[in-house]
Formats: structure tokens, sequence, C-alpha cells
């Protein structure tokens, strides 16, 4: 059934919708202690869409002073992630959502989102594939390029360890062996774990492996905005796994992480990061996204509760001894900024930047005025947020309110350069000092 059929009833609901709007300062949902302002439940959220339009040929993202921007690579298809390998050859996950098995469509609902992800970009079929790019002069532009892994599965996180690489496909960790250097893969991948799939209403898998290469992990998203869909489908999903790379063993090392996304281990003192996607429907300024030190063994209150112990009372049953033991997040990235990327920087090339987070924030669909579209960087001292978010790229939707690209993945290269996946766009960014020649 096309979406197309339910394009006017979209336009009458955005219409409804968007009535609401925002009464705080994007600002306001960002730091240690955000404002959380009382929520409104809402049957039909705002709908505020950037409709995706790419980028004209003389035009890139806007770099803050003292910053500059140039297209790494342009004419990629829907880039979502990105891995540095050791000898500085960068891999690119070109991918999107994989198809929903039947019944699990979701029916008029999910017609509706569907129409909303086509318009904001997300609605292209997955390349499913992974792309190597090089560049050997140092010159900031890949000039090889080259397919290096195809007819995976909504790929996205990828992790070496040794001579293997590790891919985390939408339904289960992979492994091939890898030389360096290689720019082609023609092994069959072996499958590590399975991951939980099915409906995939969070589809993405990131991944890290830990400093020792012992250990790897995944976040999973819900499949759900707050278990709609039945608690049964959301086992070890909301949560970050870790597994055993060697058997394949695999256990729950965090939970009540509504999506999971960005993963990074924290330069100064070693703890595993996160940045994770709230919840929808409870207004234009809740819930902020964010980004925290992970606790094995911590639940961070999803569906039940957010940021630390407010009671979504639209989740029943209510499960107070759950709400009791949420632990708070350590630092808002405001109320639907769809914070996806982070890395920490480890680079020289930006020495103002040493240790601190940088966070690519896909933007909202759900905001009135709509939210992120931009790279952020938040200051850190002796591994803890210290300062408020600083701009690093913005510029990403034009005067008419259109998405010429959409910031996702966010990388460090091998000289110190900050890499930007733009699936929107179809292009990988690089950012400089503006006095680097």
């Amino acid at each position: 059934m096309s979406p197309r059929r339910f394009l006017p009833l979209l336009a009458a609901l955005s219409l409804v919708a968007c009535n609401g709007s925002s009464t705080l300062s994007p600002l306001a949902g960002f730091g240690a202690d955000p404002q959380l302002p009382a929520p409104r439940p809402q049957a039909i959220p705002t709908v505020k869409i950037a409709p995706a339009v790419g980028w004209p040929q003389d035009r890139t993202p806007v770099a803050a002073p003292g910053l500059a921007v140039q297209a790494f690579a342009l004419g990629l298809e829907h880039p979502r992630w990105l891995y540095v390998l050791p000898n500085g050859d960068v891999l690119v996950a070109e991918s999107n959502a994989p198809p929903k098995p039947a019944g699990t469509e979701g029916g008029l609902r999910g017609a509706i989102e569907r129409s909303i992800m086509t318009r904001a970009g997300a609605g292209v079929p997955s390349p499913d594939r992974i792309v190597l790019l090089r560049d050997a002069d140092g010159d900031g532009t890949a000039e090889t390029r080259s397919v290096f892994m195809e007819g995976l599965t909504s790929p996205f996180g990828m992790a070496l360890i040794g001579d293997r690489l590790y891919v985390a496909n939408a339904d289960a960790v992979v492994v091939v062996p890898y030389q360096t250097g290689q720019t082609r893969i023609t092994a069959t991948p072996a499958k590590v774990a399975d991951l939980p799939a099915g409906r995939n209403h969070h589809w993405t898998k990131s991944l890290v492996a830990s400093r020792d290469g012992s250990r790897l992990y995944v976040g999973v998203g819900s499949n759900s905005n707050i278990g709609e869909n039945g608690l049964d489908e959301e086992v070890d999903r909301a949560a970050i796994l870790e597994i055993d790379p060697a058997t394949g063993a695999r256990r729950v090392f965090a939970s009540g992480l509504r999506n999971p996304v960005g993963l990074a281990w924290n330069p100064e003192d070693g703890r595993l990061w996160v940045a994770v996607n709230e919840r929808d429907a409870l207004g234009d300024d809740l819930v902020p996204d964010y980004m925290t030190a992970v606790t094995p063994g911590g639940f961070y209150g999803w569906p039940w509760s957010y940021f630390g112990q407010n009671v979504d009372a639209r989740v029943t049953p209510a499960q107070p001894e759950k709400v009791a033991r949420a632990i708070k997040p350590d630092y808002a990235l405001g109320a639907h900024t769809a914070s996806l990327g982070l890395t920490f920087y480890t680079g020289a090339l930006v020495p103002q930047w040493r240790n601190g987070a940088i966070i690519g924030q896909h933007g909202s669909w759900n905001r009135n005025p709509p939210s992120g579209y931009k790279v952020v960087f938040v200051p850190f001292r002796e591994g803890r947020p210290a300062g408020p978010p600083q701009d690093v790229l913005t510029g990403f939707r034009n005067d008419k309110g259109e998405a010429m690209g959409r910031p996702v993945g966010v990388a460090v290269d091998a000289r110190g350069g900050l890499l930007v996946a733009d699936d929107v766009g179809n292009a990988v960014w690089r950012v400089v000092p503006a006095s680097r020649p």
C-alpha cells in the first residue's frame, strides 16, 4: 500500500499538530539539569518536517568561526555511519531501514510515519553496503572510492579487532577477515551473534569494541515509542548488549535506553558513553535526548520514566520499583534533536576540542520550531561535561525550512580532521581549523 494515499491525511495532521509549539529556547533542554516542563501528552504529535532537497552545487554546511568545512566525498548513497581504520582509510555504511515483516507495518499510523520519513529523506531503499574512502595525498578529499562490502542487511556499526572486522547488521553481528590496505572484502561474513530484529522500529545497531578486544558493545533501540507494541517485543531492546566475539554469547550491559545510537569510549576515564534518542508525543519541549556515561547493569528509565525518575503516566501498568532504580543521564542534548553521532576528539588539529564530545544531531520532525540539524561540541574536564554546547556545523536547512542535509555519524580521521556523514546530502564533510592549508 503506497504511503502516497495518506499524504492528504498527513497534510491535515500537520495543520492540526503544528498549532502547538515550543515555549522554551532549544538551549533550555541542554546540560546536566535541563528544564523539563509539564508533559503535554499528544494524541497527534507535532509534525514539522524539513523536506529533504539535497545540497545545491555551490552550498556546504556552515562552519563555526575559526573552522572550515569541505567535502571529503560527494555522491554517496545515504551514508549513515563512519569508521576510521588504523591506516587512515574511512569506512562509510551506506544504509537505511530494512523492510518490515508482514503484519508489522503498523496500519494507518505506520503509513503516516513512513510518509513523514519519506519527506524527511529516510524513505530511500537501503544500499546495504560499506564503501571505503581513501585520502592518500592528505588534501582533505578522498580521491579513492571502492565498494568494500556489499550484500549486507542495513549495516551500521563497525569495529576492527586485530585482523577481524565486525559489522553490526540490523539483525546480527557478522565478522570478516581484514588485511591492512585492503579495498574490498570478498569473504562471506560469518555470524557472531543474532540481534533483536523483527519490526525494527529502531533499526540502527551501533557497535564498539572494548580496548582489549575481548568484548563488543551493541546499541539496540526499542521497538516502539513507549512500549505500545507490547513488552514481549522489547526483550534485549532499549539496551546496550555486551557480546563475547569469541563465542557469540551476549548479555544486557545496560537497559532503559530508548534508542542508544552513538557509542564511544571516554579518553580520560575509559568509561563507555552513549547518545540516546528519547520518546515522543509529550510536547515540543519533552523529552530531551541525552548523552551519558554507562553504568554496567544500570537502568535509565524507559519506558516508565524519563531523565531519571520523571514518570511517564502513559505507560501501563506502572512500575514504581523500576522508576526508583532509574539513573539520571549526565547531559541533555535538547528535545527532539535526534542526537545520533557521538565521538570524543583525541586529535591534535583542534586543540580546544581535546577530550570533548562531538555530537551529530540529525534534526527533529516533531518540534515547532525545529531543533537539531547541526553538529555540536561539548567540552569535557576530567571525564565529565564541563560547559554548554558549541556549534561546529550549522546551515543544514535553507531559508524555506528544507533540509539540504542531515548530519548523522561523526568520526575523527587519522590527521585530526572531523568527518561528518550527511545522509540527506549524500556526502561526508570534513571540518578543520580555518587557518589550516
